[in-house]
């Protein structure tokens, strides 16, 4: 009992921000049910603050057609099965980014903004240079504020490298960043051009840097990027960052520390649900959300990744 009364102190003092980045002693409090996409029922240890941001989720929706039957597409992964990752979790804001699965027909990612409220949604579509200004904007009003390119595989990408200077240029008058999954030759071979746009760039899932990361020429172009204020990192998705999995993604501390270490001002944190690149086996998002701590042990650094930093990077309001 005195355990119980604890965890419901504890989750009092989560919601009123007080203490919001402390660890829970113990075992985790378990939640009834299960969670789709996600294994495990439990809470992390890791207490979310008031205004926490999942930076990275994908919703999925039968309402709209697929474009793309190759792409993968999860069950159960609408706005109100998230809503119970965030019941898990503790978060209050949220990133929807664009699947693939819909191409440039972005109405599934509008659509799950305005269901969790622009107020605290915000979304990264996927576009091309046949986008017109009218239809930008009107995208903006239902709260995108990027676009994304994904090029971890080129031959398949939609959205192609030769296609981000000339979009930036527009999206930049609107406040957007670019959002990149760019494989580690292409990062090397773009340098230039990803130091050259006028618009921050974002890499997603802590840039997809190889093993070994320590040493890579991509990780020192992510860094000089950093060092110049130009980009931000999405520490999330370590499952896609790791050799050793089995492991709880232990060995990707050094690459999350040292982004972290780098521009702890221009870090932000996602879960990647529902993991749409993990169809066999989902992870556990209490485990992936604890790894905060070990990357950031700092709770201020956390604070301001999970707070802060996502605010001014998505245009959230500074207040409840």
């Amino acid at each position: 009992m005195a355990d119980q009364t604890r965890r419901t102190i504890l989750r009092g003092i989560s919601a009123l921000g007080v203490g919001s980045l402390g660890l829970r002693n113990g075992a985790k409090a378990e939640l009834p049910g299960v969670f789709p996409n996600s294994s495990g029922i439990d809470r992390p240890s890791l207490i979310a603050p008031a205004l926490a941001c999942d930076s990275h989720i994908h919703i999925y929706s039968r309402r709209f057609p697929i474009l793309n039957e190759e792409a993968s597409l999860p069950l159960n992964a609408t706005v109100d099965d998230y809503r119970r990752m965030q019941q898990r979790l503790g978060t209050t804001r949220t990133v929807v980014v664009q699947p693939a699965n819909y191409k440039t027909d972005n109405r599934v990612t509008l659509d799950a903004i305005a269901q969790l409220g622009v107020e605290n949604a915000r979304g990264i579509a996927v576009v091309t240079p046949e986008v017109t200004d009218r239809e930008l904007q009107r995208m903006h009003d239902g709260g995108i504020r990027g676009i994304r390119f994904s090029l971890f595989q080129p031959k398949h990408a939609l959205a192609r490298v030769d296609m981000i200077a000339p979009l930036a240029q527009r999206v930049h008058a609107l406040g957007w960043h670019i959002q990149l999954q760019m494989r580690a030759d292409l990062i090397v071979e773009n340098a230039s051009l990803l130091q050259s746009l006028p618009c921050p760039v974002v890499f997603d899932h802590m840039a997809r840097l190889p093993h070994p990361v320590l040493g890579s020429a991509a990780r020192q172009v992510i860094l000089k990027l950093l060092d110049s204020g130009k980009a931000w990192v999405k520490v999330s998705a370590a499952y896609l960052n790791t050799a050793e999995p089995a492991k709880n993604y232990q060995d990707t501390i050094p690459i999350a520390t040292s982004l972290i270490e780098a521009a702890p001002e221009r870090m932000v944190w996602g879960s990647d649900w529902p993991h749409p690149t993990e169809s066999k086996h989902k992870p556990d998002d209490a485990t992936l959300f604890d790894l905060l701590s070990q990357w950031a042990p700092d709770e201020m650094i956390r604070h301001r990744i999970l707070v802060e930093n996502p605010a001014r990077l998505y245009g959230f309001s500074t207040s409840r």
